[in-house]
């Protein structure tokens, strides 16, 4: 069993229908689905590799060297117990945002990140038209849910991220188990270094590099959204020790003052009790349960923001 792997390409010509049917069933039946030929070029990609690359050794290695994590590790590794650090991941990240700070010690970062970021988004938007289309929804809908109702008020980010070699890789996780809570998902990882693992019927599963392809996975959202029938699923990166895994994860995600709730044309049933699981809810709020239980089942989160 193998995470799907879709060419985007198709869509443009005779097998359209089925590659939406595999979209569908990537979104429906995984949560997670790797997409090749989907119009980013190969070289961008090249120069976005080159430059987290460089801006990793260049500006965060040493400090990364001297982080309290690594002490803790040691700390606990030095003590010979079972013991595994629980609430920390063997992770240096940054997040970029159109308005806050960036590298700028790194030849060309800024330049090339902000290409790739303008590209990326194309990319979540057009995927937010095959979902509509696939729900049954409205050409736009998706969309429009994610800028809060209305023009380009979508929170687009990018969190640049690597997961150096592990001398304890059995102590601790590169990034523990969760799911995201926001739109779109998409991620570009490492095409040698592996260690990304989704949750697929109580199994785990490789999310194997692929060189050049695009990551994809749906967010709490995205489940609430289309009532369920898109799920977001649980993922996690395993710690190693070789390798020093790059990975670049963009949120396609609603404001926080948005309001989301389940598509109308989705809960609409004859004869039938709409099915509450999902409340209407503002995102901000929901952020605010989700920075405290991220690591902990979704299903408390929906509840709790149903409360408010």
């Amino acid at each position: 069993m193998a995470v799907p792997v879709i060419d985007f390409s198709n869509l443009n010509g005779e097998e359209r229908a089925k590659t939406m049917a595999l979209i569908a069933n990537g979104c429906e039946e995984w949560g997670f689905f790797q997409l090749i030929n989907h119009g980013i070029s190969e070289e961008l990609l090249e120069r976005v590799k080159k430059v987290t690359s460089e801006f990793y050794k260049l500006e965060r290695e040493e400090n990364f060297k001297n982080s309290a994590t690594v002490k803790l590790l040691h700390d606990i590794a030095e003590k010979k117990s079972s013991e595994k650090l629980e609430n920390v991941d063997w992770e240096d990240v940054i997040t970029l945002l159109d308005d806050n700070e960036w590298p700028e010690n790194t030849q060309s970062f800024r330049e090339t990140m902000s290409e790739y970021r303008s590209e990326l988004k194309k990319l979540a938007e057009k995927l937010t038209e095959v979902m509509d289309e696939n729900l049954g929804l409205p050409k736009g809908y998706i969309k429009k849910a994610l800028n809060g109702g209305e023009g380009d008020n979508a929170f687009f980010g990018t969190k640049v991220s690597h997961y150096p070699p592990c001398p304890y890789p059995e102590l601790v996780n590169g990034l523990r188990a969760h799911t995201d809570a926001g739109g779109v998902i998409l991620l570009f990882q490492d095409d040698k270094a592996g260690g990304l693992q989704m949750l697929k019927d109580g199994e785990w599963l490789d999310v194997q590099p692929l060189p050049n392809a695009i990551v994809i996975n749906t967010g709490d959202q995205i489940e609430v959204l289309s009532n369920g029938r898109y799920k977001s699923c649980w993922h996690r990166v395993l710690s190693a020790t070789d390798g020093n895994r790059r990975s670049i994860a963009s949120f396609y995600n609603p404001p926080l003052k948005a309001t989301i709730s389940p598509a109308p044309q989705l809960t609409e049933k004859e004869n039938q009790q709409v099915d509450d699981t999902y409340p209407k809810f503002v995102f901000g709020d929901y952020m605010s349960i989700y920075a405290e239980q991220k690591f902990l089942p979704k299903e408390p989160r929906f509840r709790a923001v149903k409360a408010i």
